[in-house]
């Protein structure tokens, strides 16, 4: 199989794992199965290489203010060993991607971006910096993706998983902080109490070189508990939290407006990228919204497939599959605002046939 791997790309192979393309990584499906790996992270706990995603540090005197005027959410509103969640945002509003902001200290923070945009984004910064007109004292940009290994470990036990394999009392990591001086096993990581699953968890950052020693000494620690999770059973754990997947439900044609990311946008902020066209949108309303859905026949709906009301086409799936906790197929898309309220009914043509779906609320699960 051609394509970059993981420094875990082995131990996957090893354990049997289905190994598919993803943007240009190989990377573990499934292991078990999607709904078996699904339930276990909802049950106990499972652990995801998620070693593709992008690391770009930011560093420099001016690095918050840099960053305020990237991102919708306010990097200045938190404190150091804390992170955010935020899109980042080009000058007519539409997103360039969404990302987690580590704040390390106010001139040094680690932003983590969907693997098939790390290139992009940082093109895109480096651009922005020389418009906004900073120099290299005031903003550096390095990415590290290659330097670092990621694992995820989340689930229910998550923490009785973890704290066998370390001596840090993990109770002092609530949630969206981080710690800078975990030891695992000898393995030196930097812990975050975030996750894309819907359930409580940590995020493991270590060195490349460590990510086998890391993988196997949480795994032992796990033992009858934590099992290994591929990327499906991953798509539909964030798929029943509501949260968004780009390229799916966000991308750059889209807004945090209309992707019902408006609680990340922070309008008492100075001028951001795009901050008038929210404003506008926030207060006038977008045309389309992103909703939830639930089918009510049987079927599931994929990306692309349309959305009618009254044999009008009203919008189209962004994302859709099988939920194993609800028992029944679920979806996200972008209809006509006007028919974006709760319970309203619509059809999802799938196999060109329509199938009834009701607007639901976000997120489809919760714990």
């Amino acid at each position: 199989m051609s394509g970059k791997k993981t420094p875990l790309y082995q131990v996957h192979e090893e354990a049997g794992a289905k190994i598919v393309d993803f943007h240009g990584w190989m990377l573990p499906i499934e292991y078990e199965g999607i709904i078996a790996e699904h339930e276990h992270v909802r049950k106990h706990a499972g652990l995801f290489d998620v070693s593709h995603m992008g690391e770009i540090v930011v560093y420099g005197e001016r690095t918050l203010e840099f960053l305020n005027i990237l991102l919708t959410n306010d990097i200045k509103a938190i404190i150091d060993d804390q992170c955010l969640y935020s899109p980042m945002c080009y000058e007519n509003a539409t997103i360039v991607d969404d990302l987690l902001a580590y704040r390390h200290n106010k001139e040094h923070v680690k932003l983590v971006v969907n693997a098939s945009n790390t290139a992009k984004d940082l093109d895109f910064m480096t651009n922005e910096k020389k418009r906004l007109g900073y120099d290299d004292e005031q903003i550096s940009l390095r990415e590290v993706s290659e330097n670092t290994g990621l694992l995820a470990l989340q689930g229910p036990e998550a923490e009785e998983v973890l704290a066998k394999a370390t001596d840090y009392d993990l109770g002092n990591i609530k949630r969206f902080r981080f710690a800078e001086d975990v030891d695992i096993n000898d393995v030196k990581a930097i812990v975050s109490r975030t996750g894309y699953t819907g359930e409580d968890g940590f995020e493991i950052y270590v060195q490349a070189n460590d990510s086998i020693d890391a993988w196997e000494a949480i795994m032992e620690a796990g033992a009858g508990k934590v099992k290994p999770i591929g990327l499906g059973a991953r798509d539909t754990l964030r798929l029943e939290a509501g949260l968004v997947l780009y390229g799916n439900d966000i991308d750059d044609t889209t807004t945090p407006i209309e992707a019902g990311l408006g609680w990340t946008v922070k309008f008492k902020k100075d001028g951001f990228n795009g901050k008038d066209e929210m404003l506008r949108q926030h207060t006038e309303g977008p045309a389309r919204r992103l909703v939830g859905f639930e089918l009510i026949g049987r079927g599931i709906p994929r990306k692309g497939h349309e959305i009618m009301l009254e044999g009008e086409l009203i919008g189209r799936v962004t994302s859709g599959t099988y939920s194993p906790s609800l028992k029944k197929s679920i979806g996200l898309g972008y209809v006509e605002s006007g028919s974006s309220g709760k319970d309203i009914l619509f059809d999802v043509i799938i196999r060109d046939k329509p199938l009834k779906a009701k607007v639901v609320d976000i997120p489809f699960y919760s714990r």
